[in-house]
């Protein structure tokens, strides 16, 4: 369930950030992948860097809150690279703020990215995947998955819906020789909090900038941890310590995590980035 050596990929929200992350990785493995984003001029960049590094990479528009569209994913990967070894779902967005004060327009905005994008890409690769024996997906998802910190209620349902997700496709798929792995990374500097929608102070904003700039794994090391996890074939990739000792944390004592230790951590790090107001 490991990765190829030169593997076919699909990478959505392949234009910046975390995805052109990926489709570097992959091209230094030889790759050839499909990069797929609703920023045309981000992809094709992408693309260029790609061919640079000794890849090979095609790029296209794609929404992936429409399954039509998800789907013409899939025909071009047939197209132009013969099939697909590797489906990253990587395309998603943010939305912060306090559960009956984001509006619900935002909440179907960020579901219809980071939810059902990633169930369109599933629904249409894995069944794929199943029929040629071998194939791994993986599910940007986030630590919010995992951890569910407050004033991130559209976030944090989106990404612990693809960790159940992931995790179901674990049991599902591992007697078919098809892999899943779930990335579940805090802070790296990435584009996101600059498309997010949110309903909080802009010291929340701030905040998270600052930890982003701060982190000692940007999206480089982020993707190599993500498909190194998946060539073991193992299914939760958590990057950053902190984290990892977060979600720990958690399972030992989820009544005082939440309690207790969310607002003792929050408020040490607007302690530590200087700044103040709600909760990211």
């Amino acid at each position: 369930m490991s990765i190829p050596s030169n593997p076919r990929a699909v990478v959505t929200g392949g234009a910046g950030g975390l995805g052109r992350a990926f489709c570097l990785e992959l091209a230094r493995r030889g790759g050839r992948m499909v990069v797929a984003d609703i920023d045309a001029a981000g992809a094709a960049e992408t693309v260029a860097l790609v061919e640079r590094a000794g890849g090979r990479a095609f790029a296209t528009t794609c929404d992936v809150a429409k399954l039509d569209q998800v789907e013409r994913l899939a025909a071009l990967a047939d197209e132009q690279l013969g099939g697909c070894d590797v489906l990253i779902n990587n395309a998603g967005v943010a939305v912060g703020g306090a559960v009956g004060a984001v509006p619900i327009a935002d909440w179907e905005w960020i579901m219809g990215i980071n939810l059902w994008g990633v169930i369109y890409g599933c629904h249409v690769f894995v069944p794929r995947f199943k029929q040629q024996g071998r194939g791994h997906v993986i599910n940007v998802a986030s630590a919010a998955g995992l951890l569910s910190a407050g004033e991130m209620g559209p976030y944090n349902v989106t990404k612990a819906g693809v960790v159940a997700l992931s995790e179901t496709l674990a049991s599902e798929l591992r007697t078919h020789g098809v892999g899943v792995t779930v990335l579940c990374p805090t802070f790296f500097r990435t584009n996101i909090s600059k498309s997010s929608r949110t309903t909080n102070n802009d010291g929340a904003r701030a905040m998270v900038e600052k930890l982003m700039d701060r982190a000692k794994i940007q999206a480089d090391g982020v993707a190599r941890v993500a498909l190194e996890t998946a060539d073991r074939g193992e299914l939760y990739a958590v990057p950053h310590a902190d984290g990892h000792w977060m979600w720990r944390l958690k399972r030992l004592v989820p009544e005082r995590y939440y309690r207790t230790i969310v607002p003792k951590l929050m408020g040490a790090m607007r302690k530590r980035t200087g700044t103040t107001g709600d909760q990211p």
